[in-house]
């Protein structure tokens, strides 16, 4: 299930508006619009403020390749 599907789903279960929510949750109402709307590029810590609410939490995922300096081989500063 998608997070924004997840939130909606919870939010209408327990009867909230989206305006109820985004003001017991902390934060703004165009916030919570642009998280059930799906909108890819959120703050994690705004995220968690309304799935707290909830009893859940989200965290960072971790990539399978470590970060790299963006050098590539032979490019080496002296």
């Amino acid at each position: 299930m998608k997070l924004s599907a997840f939130v909606k789903q919870k939010r209408s279960t327990t009867g909230l508006t989206q305006p109820e929510l985004a003001e017991k949750a902390g934060v703004g109402l165009r916030f919570l619009r642009e998280l059930e709307q799906g909108k890819e590029t959120l703050r994690l810590d705004k995220v968690n403020q309304v799935l707290n609410l909830f009893g859940y939490e989200i965290g960072p995922v971790k990539s399978e390749h470590p970060a790299t300096n963006n050098q590539q081989p032979g490019n080496e500063k002296s």
